[in-house]
């Protein structure tokens, strides 16, 4: 934790000349696209991989159909697809499970009182009137909606209200171009898919109440991963079929 601790010192320490009292801040918004940049090798990879599986999509209905009563040979054969084919069924996973150490990381940084035994010095950075280790709770009871801090949140929640909108957007669109729902074995719709394609494009909202209940440090970096990923969706799967879409969210 401490060698965390320092690096983003260090950071805002660079940025204090051009940030002044937000350089903490920037810190944290600069370790964060560093973080995405890092793995984005990965994100890569994962679309190509999820890309190759929606192409072989027919192949695989047709041994879960041809081996529906055989379990260990359905899963055996579909390992041998995926082995031919050099797709890995889990390369989606990846991108998302490197990117928790460094936001829980970040959240107990900022929910901290001491670092090494020592006072946390970077709980006495700020976001303009809004320190970094306070939440949405502390910015109501001081100053209100429309207080100094009240409005840093305001800000982050009209940018995670943005992206959620356009992922919402963009993602009724794809369903709705969709010809049909993916089917099981036996030609009838998946279970739970229906409530999944309803339920997916509100997934975004939920960020809302990760930036309200966080450290604002912690949501710096939430609402700067989101913004970074809605991005990289748009570019990495913008011609992905909507069943794919569909698997990688």
């Amino acid at each position: 934790m401490s060698v965390f601790a320092n690096l983003v010192g260090n950071l805002a320490d660079l940025l204090q000349p051009l940030f002044h009292t937000g350089a903490a801040a920037a810190a944290i918004i600069l370790f964060t696209a560093c973080v995405r940049l890092a793995i984005h090798p990965l994100s890569r990879a994962s679309a190509r991989g999820q890309k190759a599986r929606t192409r072989l999509a027919p192949q695989i209905a047709e041994l879960r159909k041809k081996h529906a009563k055989n379990p260990e040979r359905m899963k055996k054969a579909l390992m041998e697809l995926h082995a031919e084919e050099k797709v890995s069924p889990l390369s989606g996973c990846l991108p998302s499970l490197l990117q928790m150490p460094a936001f829980f990381l970040m959240y107990h940084l900022f929910s901290s009182r001491q670092i090494g035994g020592e006072q946390n010095q970077l709980l006495g950075h700020s976001l303009f009137a809004a320190p970094l280790g306070e939440r949405w709770t502390d910015a109501l009871a001081h100053g209100g909606v429309f207080g100094g801090a009240g409005l840093v949140y305001v800000a982050l929640f009209a940018i995670v209200a943005g992206v959620a909108t356009f992922n919402f957007q963009r993602t009724k669109r794809q369903l709705a171009a969709a010809p049909a729902m993916p089917a099981g074995p036996d030609g009838q719709q998946m279970p739970g898919m229906g409530a999944m394609t309803k339920m997916m494009p509100l997934l975004s909202f939920a960020t809302l109440f990760t930036v309200a209940v966080v450290p604002l440090a912690a949501a710096l970096y939430v609402v700067t991963s989101t913004t970074w990923t809605a991005a990289e969706r748009y570019f990495l799967y913008r011609d992905l079929p909507v069943a794919g879409v569909l698997a990688a969210a």
